[in-house]
């Protein structure tokens, strides 16, 4: 009599839980027929004491079930071929060299007179452009056009960059590259701070600092 309740008790489980299959699988199918007509992914559900079963990724099982996880993890296969694009690099702007700033600084004060013996900064002389323009890039120059020549290393006329200091009538004149065949310089008396190009005077050779 005992062993006979125990069976259908037993009966009475494995019956419960194929109707809780039965329903959890009769709502895939039905969420699966409502889904557009494209290809799923399976993902394996175990139910204890019942069985494993896939169901696809895009249906929504009832909650409530035992041992089923209330959403399914959602992976995307990786494609052959294709890599998956990474973070953007950060952007950084390009440095600029002592020679950019001094060359900025010179610029900035075109127009600016010329006084015999001045550096600045309302007032200038050749040398003493080309020394406080590069005293604002933080470089320390000598003062006079002689000794500013020989203050860095030698370049050509034809290798020159922005921010050289370019020496002119034997080393008695000096002012800073700017590109372009140009030159700013604080020329002579009665004349301001200005661009010009460097055919225009004697060339007499070029320092990079």
């Amino acid at each position: 009599m005992a062993n006979n309740v125990k069976r259908q008790v037993r009966g009475m489980q494995r019956g419960a839980q194929r109707a809780v299959v039965a329903s959890a699988v009769g709502a895939a199918t039905l969420s699966a027929l409502l889904l557009p007509a494209t290809p799923a992914q399976a993902q394996p559900v175990t139910i204890p004491g019942v069985g494993t079963f896939e169901v696809p990724d895009q249906v929504q099982l009832p909650a409530g079930i035992p041992g089923v996880p209330e959403s399914l993890p959602i992976q995307i296969p990786p494609i052959p071929g294709v890599e998956a694009p990474g973070a953007p690099a950060p952007f950084v702007a390009p440095q600029k060299t002592a020679g950019d700033l001094a060359v900025d600084a010179a610029l900035s004060k075109v127009g600016t007179p010329y006084v015999y013996g001045a550096a600045g900064p309302n007032a200038f002389d050749c040398s003493g452009l080309v020394q406080w323009s590069y005293a604002q890039a933080g470089v320390s120059l000598p003062r006079t056009s002689y000794q500013q020549i020989n203050a860095g290393t030698p370049v050509s006329a034809d290798a020159l960059r922005p921010g050289d200091v370019v020496s002119f009538y034997g080393g008695g004149h000096s002012g800073i590259y700017v590109g372009n065949g140009e030159v700013v310089h604080a020329s002579t008396s009665g004349q301001p701070v200005k661009v010009a190009p460097i055919s225009s005077m004697p060339f007499a050779g070029a320092t990079r600092i």
